[in-house]
């Protein structure tokens, strides 16, 4: 296409579209002219039309750095589905072969190809630069630009030598793009880049249609049960869930298959072909979620995403705006949702106990940051746009966050802000907020020794306050602009000239106290869950079914369901098929094979009394990982010995039998016969599970008794794992 061409005939003709979105015109239009531009849009307004567009117009190839190999071939599938011919977009990266590259330089050479995206790693191979100097280059467009900034959340090395390799092919126009970009990060990114003359074009970062809410994480099992009852309420939806490390991903993944929810785990540690099978599978809708760390979705466009879970806080605002700017790209609603719990951050900060001062420095302050937004008592909204230099009304948030939704009780705070910012006026320099709110409360912290502020005469001026209150203060002040926080000095604040107008004339504000969450260590186990309290009226009747049903079948009580599974029966009401497959040592067979007349006298009960159940649903939870279940019955299928599977799997003999127990209660078959072949006669076999047969108790010390010591318990425990195999599954 010639650049003579009409920008809005080519949007029409080849991408499909009636008109342009917001700046997406100017921005066009700026490039097509030749201009470096310097484009801030959020996620899922358009950022990549304003580059693809006029490569398609202008001679030559537009060469497009992008960060991930995930992110290139997403938009390069999507330009192919517009294009008559596959040549006119591909990829440069380390995934292609040899023939595969050689097939790409071709295309580029013959002029066939408009957009090339290309990884840093690959345009900063002499090979590639020589090879570049070959073709005419239309421009450079550096996408995910916050990647420069040693402020962004997602700091590449690499991308901090754009400019010089871009300069030693040719002094082309560059255009950067980025969906989060703070002043600081701006300012950065143009330095770098070495257009600081560029056009700016930035768009509001208000996503309207997603709301924001933060739920106290609390412990382990809480948080697994708070997720899947969310998701289960949310069924069929197109969902992510955020994790940050590759085992939870994988952790969380397997639970919410096991509670029936169709998810897939995505992390850098998998091969390249599963994580592209996992993600094709999410945009063709075969997965409803994807469990991730933040290796997945940069640049995904999946229009439909309609919620986006973070099971744990992420290390800076920017990188969770840029992961919840992934719901809701249609414009319809998306829900945000951050899981949070203060030891989360504590853990961050540890982890980057090895990095040098500087980026620990810059670490420590992205994740106050991060935990400033949680714990935050106002709008979410102009929190999150206030931190990207946007001046917001909560008003017009429309109680699309929880704090606006459902409002704290608000107090008036003229007199304490005035306060607090005369302090700050008082100290005479610049300093990070909890020395400031130290010194209100009089705390004597090393911080305060040092500066020897203890001796001021206005020590301890907010004694009557507690540090949330006045930590609280401070927070509002930034949000209202009457403090500047120092980036280059990791966010030592000063009062400046709005702030001195507030301190003489000061006026009404009120103000919610910001949340305390209670900080809790992931070892700590959520008991409530565990320990449920049963109804005693409906275990009575529900051991009164499982006898009947027992003697129909011709089986022992135990073998149809255990003590503990009426237990939780009675406790959590389950009135179908797939909620009793989630009660303790039921499964998907069990509840097949014995559950439909348990789950209809339930359903009765229920409404007989007038019972409300919880709003949640039934946890099950995963006994191990699915690698080893797999591991062991496949050993078991191969006749492998008890003790050689055990060691196989790095487990106890002990570990062995609980998990072997765990896979029959789940429903699956298991077959030991050969370690029971070898322990004894077939006759005696016999002998032992017509015991099994004729007792009504689930009782393996009994059973040693009886027999006088002829088998013994870890026997007793092997046969007893095969006969409820055989006759429950």
């Amino acid at each position: 296409m010639l650049q003579s061409q009409d920008p809005k005939k080519v949007l029409e003709e080849f991408f499909g579209f009636k008109g342009f979105k917001g700046t997406q015109e100017s921005i066009v239009n700026s490039v097509l002219r030749g201009e470096d531009c310097f484009v801030i849009m959020p996620t899922g307004a358009g950022k990549s039309l304003c580059y693809q567009l006029p490569a398609i117009m202008l001679k030559g190839t537009a060469i497009i750095i992008s960060p991930l190999i995930a992110l290139m071939k997403n938009q390069v599938d999507q330009l192919r589905g517009f294009a008559k011919e596959n040549s006119l977009a591909h990829f440069m990266n380390s995934s292609l072969n040899k023939s595969e590259l050689e097939v790409v330089k071709e295309d580029i050479l013959s002029g066939a190809t408009k957009i090339l995206y290309i990884a840093p790693e690959t345009l900063k191979k002499e090979d590639t630069i020589e090879f570049f100097k070959q073709i005419k280059i239309s421009f450079v467009g550096v996408d995910e630009a916050h990647c420069i900034s040693e402020w962004g959340h997602d700091f590449r090395p690499e991308y901090r030598r754009i400019k010089e390799m871009v300069r030693a092919i040719d002094d082309v126009p560059i255009i950067a793009l980025t969906a989060t970009a703070t002043p600081k990060v701006q300012s950065d990114i143009q330095k770098n880049l070495g257009m600081q003359e560029a056009k700016v074009y930035k768009s509001s970062f208000n996503r309207d249609n997603l709301y924001y809410e933060v739920q106290p994480k609390g412990n382990k099992d809480g948080v697994a049960k708070r997720i899947i009852s969310y998701i289960s309420k949310h069924k069929g939806k197109s969902g992510i869930v955020y994790c940050l490390s590759r085992k939870k991903v994988e952790e969380i993944a397997e639970l919410l298959q096991v509670n029936g929810v169709k998810s897939l785990p995505y992390h850098a540690g998998m091969d390249a072909k599963t994580r592209a099978a996992h993600q094709d599978a999410f945009l063709m809708e075969e997965t409803d979620v994807i469990v991730a760390t933040i290796a997945f979705g940069m640049g995904i466009d999946k229009p439909d995403v309609r919620f986006v879970i973070h099971h744990d806080v992420p290390k800076s605002l920017e990188g969770y705006y840029q992961e919840t700017g992934r719901g809701g790209r249609d414009g319809m609603q998306g829900e945000c949702i951050l899981m949070y719990n203060p030891y989360d951050t504590e853990k961050l900060e540890k982890f980057m106990k090895d990095k040098s001062v500087a980026e620990r420095e810059i670490g420590t302050q992205l994740i106050s940051e991060m935990s400033a937004f949680a714990e935050s008592g106002q709008c979410r909204r102009k929190f999150i746009l206030n931190y990207f230099g946007e001046e917001f009304d909560e008003e017009r948030c429309n109680k699309m966050c929880d704090n606006c939704k459902n409002p704290k009780e608000k107090i008036e705070v003229q007199k304490e802000l005035q306060m607090a910012l005369k302090t700050l006026v008082d100290l005479n320099g610049e300093f990070i907020i909890s020395h400031v709110t130290d010194f209100m409360i009089g705390k004597k912290s090393d911080s305060i020794k040092d500066y020897q502020h203890e001796k001021l005469e206005n020590f301890a001026c907010g004694k009557d306050r507690d540090k949330l209150f006045w930590k609280s203060i401070f927070r509002l002040a930034l949000l209202h602009g009457y403090i500047t926080k120092n980036i280059e000095k990791y966010g030592l604040l000063s009062v400046n000239e709005k702030g001195i107008q507030f301190i003489e004339n000061p006026s009404s504000h009120l103000m919610s106290v910001d949340t305390e969450f209670e900080k809790i260590a992931e070892a700590e186990k959520d008991n409530s869950i565990i320990e449920s309290i049963a109804d005693p009226v409906l275990l009575a009747a529900l051991k009164g079914i499982r006898k009947n049903v027992a003697k129909k079948k011709g089986l022992p009580p135990y073998v149809i369901f255990s003590e503990p599974s009426l237990d939780d029966m009675a406790s959590k009401y389950p009135i179908t098929i797939d909620e009793l497959e989630k009660i303790n040592g039921v499964g998907k067979n069990k509840a097949a094979k014995f559950g439909q007349e348990f789950i209809e006298f339930i359903a009765k009960y229920v409404k007989e009394n007038d019972i409300e159940r919880e709003d949640e649903v039934v946890v099950k939870s995963v006994a191990d990982k699915s690698g080893k279940k797999i591991s062991i019955i496949l050993n078991l299928d191969k006749k492998i010995p008890l003790e050689d599977i055990a060691k196989g799997n790095g487990m106890t003999y002990e570990e062995l039998i609980e998990e072997m127990e765990h896979i029959v209660n789940s429903g699956t078959k298991l077959n030991l016969n050969h370690c029971i072949d070898g322990m004894m006669e077939e006759e005696f076999q016999e002998e032992v599970y017509d015991y099994f047969m004729e007792t009504m108790e689930d009782d393996l010390e009994a059973a040693v008794q009886e027999f006088e010591g002829e088998v013994t318990y870890e026997e007793f425990q092997i046969l007893r794992l095969q006969f409820l195999s055989d006759k429950a599954n």
